[in-house]
């Protein structure tokens, strides 16, 4: 791995620059190059985004990454009709299962965000909403300091969310979801995969 300036996107061995974070474990990496940053439509898809945000407040990317498999199964893939279904007895089996996140405020949310994706069909969708979110121009950060936490679409976007009674969507989170599904592209100038969204110039 070559030396890069402090912040900086970091060239590996394969000779490819890639945001600093990327480079910190095998999965971060696999996450990186194939997924995080490319468009994401679609409710059920959206929906699982959401929730792995969610789940992920006050824990490192990883973790969750690590857990995904486990969290699709333990939450029938994220489908939100079987997600809103779900009873309390659902919950107490969520909490018994070590393979997620075991927080009860956050797989209440889940639920409850899921009763909010259905209601939202009689206003357009999830994916209208988020989307509609998008701005029009994207930061281009040639380091990690220079990479915002929030914004004002990020702002918008979560209380809209919590208009329709969405937990755990405050605008951090709600920013985090907006760069990992490609409404804004914060790869760092240098990474390979910075422009690959093609939602905005590189």
């Amino acid at each position: 791995m070559r030396e890069s300036a402090e912040g900086e996107a970091v060239v590996g061995e394969d000779g490819l620059g890639r945001c600093v974070w990327a480079v910190s474990h095998p999965l971060n990496q696999q996450y990186h190059d194939a997924e995080w940053g490319l468009p994401v439509r679609g409710e059920q898809a959206l929906f699982e985004r959401i929730s792995l945000e969610a789940f992920q407040s006050g824990l490192s990317w990883l973790t969750i990454l690590a857990k995904r498999p486990a969290f699709r199964t333990a939450f029938d893939a994220f489908d939100p009709e079987a997600v809103a279904a779900y009873t309390d007895g659902d919950v107490a089996r969520l909490m018994a299962d070590a393979g997620i996140v075991r927080n009860r405020a956050k797989i209440e949310a889940a639920r409850g965000n899921a009763r909010a994706v259905l209601e939202l069909r009689r206003h357009g969708g999830l994916d209208r909403l988020i989307w509609s979110h998008k701005p029009c121009r994207t930061p281009v950060p040639r380091t990690v300091s220079e990479v915002p936490t929030q914004t004002v679409e990020s702002k918008a976007l979560a209380a809209e969310l919590r208009s329709y009674g969405f937990r755990f969507v405050g605008p951090t989170t709600s920013y985090a979801l907006m760069e990992a599904i490609g409404m804004v592209d914060t790869h760092l100038v240098g990474c390979h995969r910075r422009g690959i969204s093609g939602e905005h110039d590189a």
